[in-house]
């Protein structure tokens, strides 16, 4: 389990095409890692083969690949790490599962202030996972959705310069995607009461 609360940005050191997946070796500073130490990247669990001082491996299978961005990194491009929460650490975020439902693509950014409003497209048949100043997991980051517009088919993130700072939302533009990972208390509440 994660926070949403992300470590460090990364960067693709290199990637190698594998049969049924393919393999990113991650340039970071938080390892060494051990051996099937679950690990973020950009809010996909994925379990860490080979590690570093600097770096560590991962391989991303074809389902994985089929409901998330990984498929298109390629070496140089950044990516959020954040390790797994340990039992005893501190909670700021949000629970964080880092199972990706599903990809969505930035619409605007708008600086405000010394903030910065980011507009999302509501993934198709997730909406209902939504509501305002409900959390959300938006390549791996905890965000609080700060407006919800059901008719337009949009969401908007307040992001804080620090946010902005450490981690690839400071790199995203409007068309690029982001993984999106609903709250799962959601999908519990809506499986309940037979809405899913």
């Amino acid at each position: 389990m994660f926070t949403g609360i992300v470590e460090e940005r990364g960067v693709v050191a290199a990637v190698r095409e594998e049969s049924g997946g393919r393999r990113l070796r991650v340039e970071s500073s938080l390892g060494p890692f051990a051996h099937g130490q679950s690990i973020s990247v950009s809010g996909v669990c994925l379990t860490v083969e080979t590690s570093g001082e600097d770096s560590f491996e991962v391989f991303t299978a074809s389902e994985t690949l089929a409901k998330t961005y990984l498929g298109d990194l390629g070496a140089g491009d950044s990516v959020n790490v954040e390790r797994a929460m340990p039992a005893d650490g501190r909670f700021d975020g949000h629970v964080v599962q880092g199972h990706v439902d599903t990809t969505t693509e930035v619409l605007a950014v708008e600086p405000v202030g010394e903030d910065w409003t980011f507009t999302f497209a509501i993934p198709e048949g997730y909406g209902q996972y939504l509501v305002s100043k409900g959390s959300v997991t938006l390549d791996g980051i905890s965000l609080t959705v700060a407006a919800l517009d059901d008719e337009a088919g949009t969401f908007d993130v307040a992001v804080i310069p620090t946010t902005y700072e450490l981690t690839t939302l400071g790199e995203k533009e409007p068309g690029d995607p982001v993984h999106v990972e609903v709250d799962v208390l959601a999908k519990y509440v809506a499986r309940l009461l037979g809405e899913e």
